[in-house]
Parts: structure tokens; sequence; C-alpha cells
């Protein structure tokens, strides 16, 4: 086999999915100028991406984020081509992130995130040969935003029969570290509370919810719990340590 067919098939199969056509296009000839690359365009619709990976495989899709348009549903798309193609790689290109873009695109199945505005075209090749890998590719400030959300207090969104909200989130907080086993001292020292304060958390939530024991209560956070779907978490923010 000739060094350049060898080239070929060792080659990473990329999809690059845009909605705005002239950046697609820059960006198709940039990397097709790469021998480490096979690269496949479609536009950025959620039914076209699908269509496209299941008849053109890819290793690697890039998807880029569309900033005049809804974020959340743009998350909710990355995260359906996940769902329906886990193994692929998706890396999500952005002109500027946040705390919450960053939590939603992670959560949605993105292997790494690459802001355009401020890094150099070999770092992007970077990316994509790492994430084709099975790495991660993310810098330290978005680390920095993961590891922040792994130290947080768990939340349990608790609804009534209709859907509503029927707690604070703090006491949602107060809910979800008792379902998980945490006795009123352990809980308390979790939110830098003290443990009379959490009784009286313990007592308004069983008034409100209409039961009368913690047993109860991790039976009712099991029936009637909502965990949060990812796309919620685009602009969000912690509960303030005061609520």
């Amino acid at each position: 086999m000739s060094s350049s067919l060898a080239a070929a098939s060792s080659a990473i199969t990329v999809l690059i999915a845009d909605s705005n056509r002239m950046q697609a296009q820059l960006l198709t000839s940039a990397l097709r100028r790469r021998s480490e690359f096979r690269i496949s365009t479609c536009p950025g619709d959620i039914s076209l991406i699908l269509q496209t990976v299941a008849s053109t495989p890819a290793k690697v899709v890039i998807l880029t984020l569309n900033h005049s348009a809804n974020i959340a549903n743009q998350m909710a798309a990355m995260r359906r081509v996940h769902l329906s193609n886990p193994t692929v790689a998706k890396v999500l290109l952005v002109e500027s992130y946040d705390r919450g873009l960053t939590v939603s695109a992670f959560r949605s199945g993105a292997r790494g995130i690459f802001c355009i505005s401020d890094a150099h075209f070999r770092l992007l090749c970077r990316c994509i040969q790492r994430v084709a890998a099975g790495q991660i590719w993310a810098n330290t400030e978005q680390m920095n935003f993961l590891l922040d959300l792994v130290s947080e207090v768990p939340s349990l969104r608790v609804l009534n029969s209709h859907g509503r909200r029927l707690l604070t989130p703090r006491e949602e907080q107060v809910v979800a570290l008792v379902a998980e086993g945490l006795s009123n001292r352990d809980v308390a020292r979790e939110l830098n509370l003290s443990e009379h304060t959490i009784k009286k958390y313990l007592f308004r939530i069983f008034d409100k919810l209409g039961i009368s024991s913690r047993v109860e209560l991790v039976l009712y956070a099991v029936n009637h719990g909502d965990p949060r779907q990812a796309e919620w978490l685009v602009g969000m923010s912690p509960p303030s340590p005061a609520s």
C-alpha cells in the first residue's frame, strides 16, 4: 500500500455541521488541507445531522454554536446527536463561552469546547485528534467550571401532580441529601448550616408535602423527583447560601 493510501485509510473522519454556510466553507477548506482528516459537511439542522451521521459515519462531529439562536434548543439538538451516536466524539465550536454554556455542553455529550476567537487553527486540529482518541478537550477555565459543578450540593426538583414546584431551592437541596441517606448532622455540615436549621427545614418540607417521616420523604422524592434536563442549565445559577 502506498503512503498516500495508508494516510487516507488512517485519516480521522470529521463531519462539520454549521448553519453558517460561509463559515462552514472556510473551516472545511482549511481542514481539507490536512491529510490527517477526511471532511464532510452538512447544515446545522438536527434531522440532517442525524441522517448524515447515519449515512456517512464520522469519528468526530463539529457543531458550531449560533449565539443568535436559542442556546437551549441547540444543546438539546446536540444531546439528540449524542444519544443517537454515543461513540461519535462531539466538539462544540463557539465564539465565546461562560459557565452555564460549558456545563450544558458537556452534559449534552460534548467531548470538547473550542473557542475560535482566541485559539489558533493548529490547536483546533489538535483538539480533533484528541477527542477522536477518546480524550477530553477543555481549557483550564472550562475544567474549573466542571470541577465546581462536581463539588456543588445536589438538588432535586420536587413537583406536585400539576408539575408545579413545591419547595424552595434550599429545601430541594435538603431533600436531595436526605434521599442520599445523610443524617441531619451530615446535611448540616454539607450545607454549612446548624443542625437545628436543618430540622426546621425538614418540618417545613414535611408540612408542604403532607408527610411525617424521613422514610416517607425519601419515597416521595423517588416518586415525584424530576431530574433537570441538560438544556435547562443554560443561564442558571446555584441557589444563594442565604436561601
